[in-house]
């Protein structure tokens, strides 16, 4: 009987010991089922007020309405987009930090920073496509010229004098400008800020002159009067400002530039939390009200799957390569 309870007595420890031994192993099964359980920080490579920072609030609030827990807008601007971009490639991979990345700072800095640039194929994992967006040449209300002919005329005539504001060095405001200066075979000056907010409140003064940017950071200044609108950079003309002509339109030839914009976690996020955020992305995206807001703002939703996403960037890596050459930029 004795011998008997000793044999018990040893299969209960070691049938113990055994469940202790395999706990680490199933404490990520059970953290990714409890996904989310606190609050998800949303981190924007630039100050307030811009169409980054634009989409991440309009996102915020049907994410944290889905997923139960509240999803923080983080403004982390910076070394055009590095420090933002860094923090959340540095971060935990527990799907708690992520980054709503925007196209000239995540697949150009590579190309234009020797050091302090995130590589976005190995260091971010893909979750979701979440807009596009044509670019709008828009110009301080002071400057004599209503149109890009006029501005052409305007340039020819005062050589030199011209500026338009970027968002940093290696943005697609500032490459579009640059493009802008060699299709108008004029010169202008670049006046690079840390984000968009400063550059428009500078355009508004009438601080600098131009600025190419999405129209989301810009439409209510437009509307509103404060600044003027010459020509959309898109195929076709914007919905909500369908009196703005695009720039084939306005005989600016071969200018095409836009932004895309996209959600990314850090590299080695469980595929599950991956999938989980992608799914909730979707259903926001495809939120009538929330497209509606876009639309107004000049964007276009677009949702994709993770592997997409995955492709999409490693061939941008490329694509902004050649646009960087042909802009004659260096590193820096």
């Amino acid at each position: 009987m004795l011998h008997r309870k000793l044999v018990c007595s040893l299969a209960v420890k070691s049938a113990l010991l055994w469940g202790m031994l395999a706990l680490p192993s199933l404490a990520p099964a059970w953290a990714q089922k409890g996904f989310p359980d606190r609050t998800v920080t949303l981190v924007v490579p630039s100050q307030p007020g811009g169409s980054i920072d634009f989409l991440a609030r309009l996102l915020s609030e049907p994410l944290s309405k889905s997923m139960g827990v509240p999803v923080v807008v983080e403004n982390k601007p910076g070394a055009s987009g590095n420090i933002g971009n860094m923090q959340v490639a540095r971060a935990r991979p527990d799907g708690y930090t992520l980054l709503l990345a925007y196209n000239g700072f995540l697949v150009g800095n590579p190309h234009l920073y020797k050091t302090g640039t995130v590589d976005p194929v190995k260091e971010l994992a893909p979750v979701s496509m979440v807009a596009q967006a044509p670019q709008i040449i828009v110009a301080t209300n002071g400057l004599p010229a209503n149109d890009i002919q006029a501005l052409i005329q305007y340039a020819q005539q005062h050589p030199g004098k011209l500026n338009y504001a970027s968002s940093g060095y290696g943005s697609v405001p500032h490459l579009a400008g640059e493009l802008l200066r060699q299709r108008m075979g004029v010169d202008i000056a670049h006046i690079p800020y840390k984000g968009a907010g400063g550059a428009v409140v500078d355009l508004i003064a009438g601080q600098v002159d131009l600025y190419i940017t999405s129209p989301a950071g810009v439409m209510q200044q437009i509307e509103s009067g404060q600044i003027k609108a010459l020509a959309v950079t898109g195929k076709e003309r914007l919905a909500a400002l369908p009196n703005v002509p695009t720039a084939a339109e306005a005989g600016l030839r071969d200018y095409e530039m836009g932004s895309w914009f996209a959600l990314y976690a850090p590299a080695g996020t469980a595929p599950a939390v991956v999938e989980r955020l992608n799914a909730e992305v979707r259903q926001a995206l495809e939120n009538p009200q929330i497209r509606q807001r876009a639309l107004a703002g000049g964007m276009a939703l677009e949702y994709s799957k993770p592997q997409r996403l995955a492709e999409f960037t490693a061939q941008q890596v490329d694509y902004w390569r050649d646009i960087v050459r042909t802009a004659g930029l260096k590193a820096q």
